[in-house]
């Protein structure tokens, strides 16, 4: 008799400075499967006293936390679980009164890791769930410690772990709980006051891109979505944002659109922390970053899944465990790529363009692993829902729509931000020709073909004789050009 063999569970545990976090994760295909995620407002850090004493009363709601979490780790080999504490454990005068009795309940040993280790940690959990080439500064800001740490692939070449968080502002900066003007500068300018030790070398390193993994960004991306905006932070929403909290008179009465409230209490401090960052260093723009440091602890227990191109291990996960024809999609992959480029050099100038149009045609048929008859719908929803590291929420938003519209019935694409509207109607044109040329499964059935580009009138050049030969090919081909040119994409069909 047949038996399987579930793959092993992993636990990383982060005992934060304003949270207790609990991840749950299974190594399948090549990837991580989230399997459990428990979350509990412990605020730990308020909880420390002027001579850095942890109170009672905060040990035992991380004891009370702790013990809740005991429960799911004992089915969890001891080898996959590892535990960590950071900013307010490390700072507790009596932290291994609270250690002897947490490594009691959970009966494993808490890791109090050092700032830098949390730092590196941080950028691993980064590295291994977010695309992006070039260098990056990644901004962590915690409860009771922020993390700046620059970084290209896996290596990093900058850890700082800083003495300033959403908890140790909120009692530093807020304490009267008044939202105006005073409080918020006074936070500002103290942040900058902590940040100005690594200016010189962070600026001297430079970076690519920003991300942000934290709490506090995580909030920002969800008001901002909310609020209409698209999920890019700027100073300029930043700022916008504090208008927005300042009118309320107090952080009781703290009420945004997308604000949950369990984040309205620490919100204000984390904001002043973030716009200090970004006018201290300058930041153009920030994105939230796909993990951080449970995602970082995860990564670094798993030793097969250490590779430098995130998004492929994504779409070869997602290949295999959804059956997806590989080389069908590779071949959809190459035509469009061909497709491409024989347009105009500028045709699709957005660098991402490129990446996104090469990442649907590996995933449009994700969908057929359900059904067939509403293939581009089941594919849409797989990767609008699944976890993808690699992928922004935006970027698998627009990867959704695209699946959606690989064959069949054509519609415009809703808004979006991922990309240009143009660059992305670009990209689902090419998709659905890509798709159309191919549907023999057969690169040596094939048609010599070269796409001309003129802004968006689109020319499809097919060698002569070819359609009359593939009658097939040659019927959707013109029906291709009626849905394209009908919506007011101009496409004609030719051969040469």
């Amino acid at each position: 008799m047949y038996q399987a063999i579930s793959s092993p569970l992993y636990a990383a545990i982060d005992l934060g400075s304003n949270s207790f976090h609990m991840l749950v994760v299974r190594h399948v295909d090549g990837s991580v499967q989230t399997m459990a995620k428990i979350k509990r407002k412990v605020r730990l850090a308020a909880g420390l006293d002027e001579n850095n004493l942890l109170g009672q009363e905060a040990m035992q709601r991380g004891w009370d936390c702790l013990s809740l979490f005991a429960e799911r780790l004992q089915d969890i080999p001891p080898e996959n679980i590892k535990i960590v504490g950071t900013a307010t454990l490390r700072t507790a005068n009596n932290v291994d009164t609270f250690l002897t009795k947490a490594n009691a309940i959970l009966g494993h040993n808490i890791d109090v890791i050092c700032g830098e280790e949390e730092a590196a940690t941080i950028y691993r959990g980064v590295a291994h769930t977010s695309g992006g080439s070039g260098r990056r500064l990644v901004v962590d800001i915690g409860g009771a410690s922020t993390e700046l740490i620059i970084g290209e692939g896996f290596e990093a070449r900058a850890l700082t772990s800083l003495k300033m968080g959403c908890v140790t502002w909120l009692e530093s900066h807020f304490k009267d709980r008044q939202l105006n003007s005073i409080n918020f500068n006074n936070a500002i300018e103290s942040a900058k006051q902590t940040l100005q030790p690594i200016l010189q070398q962070y600026t001297d390193i430079g970076w690519d891109i920003c991300v942000g993994a934290s709490g506090t960004v995580q909030a920002l991306q969800e008001i901002m979505l909310a609020q209409g905006m698209d999920e890019v932070i700027t100073l300029t929403k930043l700022r916008r944002l504090q208008k927005q909290a300042m009118r309320a008179d107090h952080l009781e009465e703290l009420e945004i659109e997308g604000l949950t409230l369990e984040r309205a209490l620490v919100f204000p401090s984390g904001l002043s922390i973030l716009i200090a960052v970004f006018e201290l260093l300058e930041i153009e723009s920030m994105t939230l970053a796909g993990g951080a440091l449970r995602e970082g602890i995860v990564y670094e227990m798993v030793e097969e899944l250490k590779q430098d191109d995130i998004r492929a291990r994504t779409i070869n996960s997602t290949q295999a465990r959804y059956q997806i024809d590989v080389a069908y999609g590779l071949q959809v992959a190459a035509m469009a790529k061909k497709l491409a480029a024989t347009c105009q050099p500028d045709w699709l100038p957005e660098p991402h363009a490129l990446i996104l149009l090469d990442s649907v045609t590996k995933l449009h048929e994700l969908g057929l692993a359900i059904d067939f008859k509403k293939g581009g719908e089941h594919s849409a929803y797989l990767i609008q829902n699944l976890e993808l590291p690699g992928f922004t929420r935006a970027q698998k938003h627009l990867l959704a729509e695209l699946a959606r519209r690989y064959r069949d019935h054509l519609t415009s694409l809703p808004e979006q931000h991922a990309l240009s509207a143009t660059s992305a109607k670009r990209v689902l044109r090419i998709l659905r020709l890509a798709v159309l040329l191919t549907h023999r499964r057969s690169p040596d059935l094939e048609p010599t073909i070269r796409l001309s580009s003129d802004e968006d009138r689109l020319t499809l050049i097919v060698e002569a004789g070819w359609l009359d030969k593939n009658p097939l090919t040659a019927a959707e081909l013109e029906i291709e050009s009626n849905r394209q040119s009908d919506i007011g994409w101009p496409l004609e069909v030719i051969e040469r």
